[in-house]
Formats: C-alpha cells, sequence, structure tokens
C-alpha cells in the first residue's frame, strides 16, 4: 500500500526560513554519529533518532538529520544497509527548490515506494518535461511543487529526469500567490480555491488524488 503523504506539509519543509546562527552549519541530510549535537532545547524539539543531555539534543543513532526549521523539530533517521540510490529507469518523487526558463531542480525524497531518510538532487530540463514544445519550465512547475518523474540519465553524478509521461508531472501545485493547494480545473489549469488565482503546470494523471 502506497504511504500518504501530506503536501501541505512537505511544503512547510521547504519553505525559506531564517536559520538561527548557531546551528547555522547543521541542515538536513547531513550523516551524524552517535553523540554529535544537533542544537539545544531552546532552539528545538527532539524528534526521531534524538536524546537530550543538559538541554543539548543529540543524536541517538548513525544516520541522516531531518531537521524542520519551520516546525523547530529536529530528527535522525537510521542509516540502513543497502540503501536507495536513484538510477536509470527509477521513478522518484521530490519537491521542486527552484526553476529557471529552462531548467528546474528537484529534491528527491522518494524511490519507487521507499522513503528516503535524505535528499538526492535531480534535474528536469525544459525539453524533458513534456512531448509537446514547452517554452518556458514556469509552465511546467513552480517552487514548492511536489513532482513525480522518472530518472533518464546519472551523467555528471547529476540524476537528470522526465516527465514525458500521462502518470508523471506535478502531484500537487501550490498557489504562488497564497501558498495554498491548487485544485485541477480542465486538463491543464489549476486555480486556488482560496484566492481564485490560475496557474498552469504539467501535471500527472492522478493530480491530488492524496497518493504520492
Amino acid at each position: 500500500m502506497e504511504r500518504f503523504i501530506d503536501p501541505l506539509s512537505v511544503h512547510k519543509f521547504a519553505v525559506g526560513v531564517s536559520m538561527d546562527l548557531q546551528f547555522q552549519k547543521r541542515d538536513s541530510g547531513q550523516i551524524v554519529l552517535p553523540g554529535e549535537p544537533l542544537g539545544v532545547i531552546e532552539e528545538f524539539i527532539p524528534d526521531a533518532g534524538t536524546y537530550v543531555k543538559d538541554g543539548v539534543i543529540y543524536s541517538k543513532v548513525v544516520g541522516r538529520t531531518l531537521i524542520d526549521y519551520l516546525n523547530r523539530r529536529v530528527s535522525v533517521f537510521p542509516i540502513t544497509r543497502g540503501a536507495k540510490v536513484p538510477k536509470v529507469g527509477s521513478i522518484v518523487v521530490g519537491q521542486v527548490s527552484s526553476v529557471q526558463t529552462q531548467l528546474a531542480t528537484v529534491r528527491i525524497f522518494k524511490i519507487g515506494k521507499h522513503m528516503l531518510s535524505g535528499f538526492f538532487t535531480g534535474v528536469l530540463h525544459v525539453a524533458d518535461a513534456q512531448l509537446r514544445f514547452t517554452e518556458s519550465m514556469f509552465d511546467v512547475c513552480k517552487p514548492g511543487d511536489i513532482i513525480r518523474a522518472k530518472v533518464i540519465s546519472e551523467k555528471n553524478r547529476m540524476y537528470h529526469l522526465t516527465t514525458k509521461d500521462k502518470s508523471l508531472g506535478v502531484v500537487y501545485a501550490f498557489c504562488s500567490k497564497c501558498g495554498d493547494v491548487l485544485q485541477q480545473r480542465g486538463r491543464r489549469g489549476l486555480q486556488c480555491s482560496r484566492c481564485g488565482n490560475i496557474e498552469k503546470r504539467k501535471t500527472a494523471i492522478d493530480y491530488g488524488k492524496g497518493i504520492i
């Protein structure tokens, strides 16, 4: 059974938030060892894979950090043998972190049915976005969107993606004006039920169905 992921929770995680200078060097996805300090209880709420001693939060396991600066929570997810990595042909899910006219960057957090404890970086070029000609990546996706794609290359140690299939594309999009989840209106149009804003995306056939 597929796991349901709250798209708003994932979106909040990626929202840019000013970091506390004391822990500016600590970020999600870093490998930590047992006993490594992650923060203090005045700044963060300790979560899975951590323990507290004298007000300081430490890693309890060898794993990767997951630091939610918005909700001030810190976790460590254990690294297991045979950890999944993207390969050519893998179907991945990630969140769009940046978009330019020709290129979008995606933070991959799921490979097939397997959630990851850290992130891999993928890139989606405008030529690989749709079967038809697409002039700008801003008509395909925008920062914060959750997207399903296929890995087509690992050239230069970068995961190159495609969304040229009806099952691939944006599965959840967020309004550029108010941040609410966009609802599908017609074949390619998406509309915000809160502010009425209409935007374009290259959506997957199951857009907004709740399964990521």
